[in-house]
């Protein structure tokens, strides 16, 4: 029976691996699947997902107007998965679709993602995905400052921490670290030792 797994970690979790490994190993079988991201993530060009050593594949752009239901339910074939990475950037009515997926299709989707921004609130697609998902599964890092795990993303600028802004900023491991709650409200800044 499919599911929905929403797998999600802080920055340097391994998100963007684990999901074109999962790719990999359904296609090495001859299981084809449909790769999504969100079209709101352009670092590396529209459509792109791109891991930070150097992996990367082309994948279906989700736009806020895109119905996912109908995307795949308009396929000439029955995809074995549908992976979606950066799925923090999606609406509500992405997740409910990505439900429907599972549900009237039969088909598993697994979303990979952010849970939470650097103002430490929940993006909108997390969120949802957080409400909706059957399973649940962190990807862990460690805080960029000490050995605990990071559970919080802390966004920099010229090497100090930053709490406010625009929630929807893209931007790699140069402007975002991963962090434990104790190094998110008792912050280093980049330059000082680790």
């Amino acid at each position: 029976m499919a599911q929905l797994f929403f797998k999600y970690g802080a920055m340097n979790s391994g998100k963007t691996i684990e999901i074109l490994k999962v790719a990999h190993n359904y296609e090495e079988q001859d299981k084809p699947v449909v790769l999504m991201t969100s079209g709101l993530d352009t670092r590396d060009g529209v459509g792109k997902v791109s891991s930070r050593i150097g992996l990367r594949r082309d994948a279906i752009p989700i736009f806020e107007e895109t119905n996912v239901f109908d995307l795949i339910n308009d396929l000439s074939y029955k995809p074995f998965c549908v992976l979606v990475d950066e799925c923090q950037f999606l609406n509500k009515h992405h997740v409910i679709e990505f439900a429907r997926i599972v549900d009237e299709l039969d088909i598993p989707v697994m979303a990979f993602g952010l849970k939470n921004d650097f103002r430490n609130e929940l993006f909108e697609g997390s969120k949802y995905l957080l409400l909706y998902a059957d399973k649940l599964e962190e990807l862990k890092t460690i805080c960029w400052f000490c050995h605990k795990k990071a559970t919080m993303n802390l966004h920099y600028i010229d090497g100090n921490p930053v709490y406010e802004g625009d929630q929807v900023q893209i931007g790699g491991n140069e402007a975002y670290y991963p962090v434990c709650r104790k190094h998110y409200f008792h912050p280093k800044t980049v330059n000082e030792e680790q």
